[in-house]
């Protein structure tokens, strides 16, 4: 085992002299091939539990142009990977997929309202954020007003009793003001009670939540687990981003709690960067690997994927200046409403705003932008062929 001098240290010794060591610089080369095989685009994971665990979360959203956000991220790192195949992985076919065989679930960013896919560990880090969000003022996932509060009784009730129950199989048609626009009070309801943990994502019927109490959702063990110290959550935090993104900027609070897991890496004119010393060995194989320069293969990138998710990170190691517009206002899109990022081996190369006609059963190129001596074609088909679509 290569212990880099510091074998013979204490443990604590171990983590300062892991503290002095100089940033390792890469050219730009070698950082993005680096990148792409620590994010999964370069070899596929074996299976979707094995992704999981690797990237830390999947990012999910209902949004459905050309595919959904977390079905885009996935089909370019498993192969075989079919449209729905992680909301099958979380829930088995349908509602009632049994505790013990649950190895995922759906909920938010510890601190955010930005809903992924987790592996089971990471609920007991969950439980401090829903409780935060239980006791804090807001609209959307904030404490329960009175007659929220009131409903909640009965929602939770119905749900003992009647098993899984989707907002529309609550008897009660009055209306909350929302975040965006308005929804039913059974559906506000549910939403904060899910925020809060007291209710869980059972399954889906055709993307429509089903809800259940956590302990027949989860394991047992797992409820049953201690609740870990809010530094190690901490910790655990800043850890799951670098496991997403693998090459990451650090505020230095956060670099405080990780600073005896990570590596800073210099890149040309980036910004500071951080990957996981367990990566390390990564940094080597990159630094003589070109194969990737030498034979592009053009993927289409989901719009959030983790590859360019940091738009500073994106801009100074990929050259490339790309912000996801579902939100822009249409006369300020510079691509379009669902652009995807054109990868060419560790160029990204451009972009092809789609749509997917399912009705015609075709897919459309709105508009598209691609890098001289590089084609879109061919990552175009094959994401039709992943929709089930031609392609004109």
């Amino acid at each position: 085992m290569v212990c880099a001098g510091t074998c013979a240290l204490p443990q604590r010794d171990q983590r300062e002299a892991v503290k002095m060591l100089p940033p390792l610089s890469l050219t730009v080369s070698e950082a993005r091939r680096f990148h792409l095989r620590r994010v999964g685009l370069h070899q596929p994971f074996l299976n979707l539990g094995e992704a999981l665990t690797h990237l830390g979360f999947v990012q999910i959203d209902p949004i459905n142009v050309c595919g959904r956000m977390h079905d885009l991220i996935l089909r370019n790192r498993i192969n075989g990977y079919r449209e729905g195949d992680l909301m099958r992985h979380l829930h088995g076919e349908g509602t009632g997929f049994p505790p013990e065989k649950r190895t995922a679930l759906e909920h938010h960013l510890p601190t955010t309202g930005i809903l992924v896919a987790f592996a089971l560990d990471a609920w007991p880090h969950l439980q401090a954020s829903m409780e935060l969000r239980a006791r804090r003022a807001g609209a959307w996932s904030g404490r329960l007003t009175p007659r929220e509060r009131e409903l909640a009784r009965h929602i939770l009730q119905e749900i003992a009793q009647r098993g899984p129950l989707s907002s529309d199989a609550i008897d009660d048609d009055r209306t909350a003001r929302r975040v965006w626009g308005q929804a039913t009070l059974a559906k506000a309801t549910l939403q904060k009670l899910f925020f809060h943990g007291r209710v869980l994502i059972s399954g889906r019927k055709a993307q429509r939540r089903v809800y259940d109490l956590p302990e027949r959702v989860l394991p047992e063990t797992l409820l049953r687990l201690p609740r870990p110290s809010a530094e190690d959550t901490a910790r655990w935090w800043v850890l799951q981003l670098l496991r997403q993104r693998r090459l990451a900027r650090l505020k230095r609070e956060d670099l405080r709690l990780v600073e005896d897991q990570v590596q800073a890496v210099t890149v040309g004119e980036s910004p500071l960067l951080y990957c996981l010393r367990e990566d390390l060995g990564n940094l080597d194989e990159a630094r003589y690997e070109e194969k990737l320069d030498d034979a592009p293969i053009a993927k289409l990138l989901a719009p959030l994927d983790p590859l360019i998710y940091d738009r500073t990170v994106t801009a100074g190691l990929w050259n490339f200046d790309y912000t996801w517009e579902v939100y822009v206002p249409a006369a300020k899109r510079k691509r379009g409403y669902y652009a995807l990022p054109l990868l060419s081996g560790t160029e990204v190369v451009g972009y092809a705003d789609l749509r997917a006609d399912r009705e015609a059963g075709h897919l459309t190129v709105v508009s598209r932008s691609v890098k001289k001596g590089h084609s879109s074609t061919v990552a175009i088909q094959e994401l039709a062929r992943f929709l089930g679509l031609r392609h004109p």
